[in-house]
């Protein structure tokens, strides 16, 4: 890999919105070798074979997905730390269920944010459930329901996907033709 940095970049337009929107939960075991990177830009996935079913969790609120890139010079050292901190409203079995599973996993995670932008994070190692706290508030309008944050170390930052939908994001995980299942309930 090159040092080098190949290019510049101009002051953007004002025509893009923060925060996320959805995230589709994988259960650990990508195989790297069934990744397919853009042909000129690796830090573009064009597709994931092997993926049968992704898990779908919508989101409204605080919700954030941050990505703090450590170098060291000294050491000739750089990793990327992801952190995906969500809320999830109201408990129930079903969900409490899949806390504990996440928490005894180590999922990859697409990040879909309301930009319309899908990441894929966790590739190599997963994300680790590193703080789950289920609440129930004190007073009838505070918030009932999962904070959840789930952290990662990667060599570099989350890949985007080549994708702008759900549909599309079905197929770019298709396995022999045959588009991921996107689970939502």
């Amino acid at each position: 890999m090159s040092c080098l940095i190949a290019n510049g970049r101009a002051e953007t337009c004002k025509d893009t919105v923060g925060g996320l929107k959805n995230i589709y939960f994988i259960n650990y075991g990508i195989d790297t070798a069934n990744v397919t990177y853009d042909v000129t830009d690796t830090d573009l996935i064009t597709a994931v074979s092997g993926i049968t079913s992704l898990y779908k969790f919508e989101l409204k609120g605080a919700n954030t997905f941050d990505q703090v890139v450590t170098s060291s010079r000294d050491n000739g050292t750089t990793f990327v730390q992801q952190t995906l901190a969500v809320q999830l409203k109201k408990q129930d079995v079903a969900t409490t269920k899949n806390v504990k599973l996440l928490a005894y996993g180590r999922p990859h995670v697409v990040v879909e944010n309301n930009a319309g932008q899908y990441f894929l994070a966790g590739l190599e190692r997963g994300l680790d459930l590193t703080t789950g706290n289920i609440n129930n508030g004190s007073a009838l309008a505070d918030f009932n329901g999962y904070q959840l944050t789930f952290v990662g170390e990667e060599r570099i930052p989350a890949n985007f996907l080549d994708c702008t939908t759900e549909a599309e994001l079905a197929t770019l995980f298709a396995t022999s033709a045959v588009d991921a299942t996107i689970v939502a309930s």
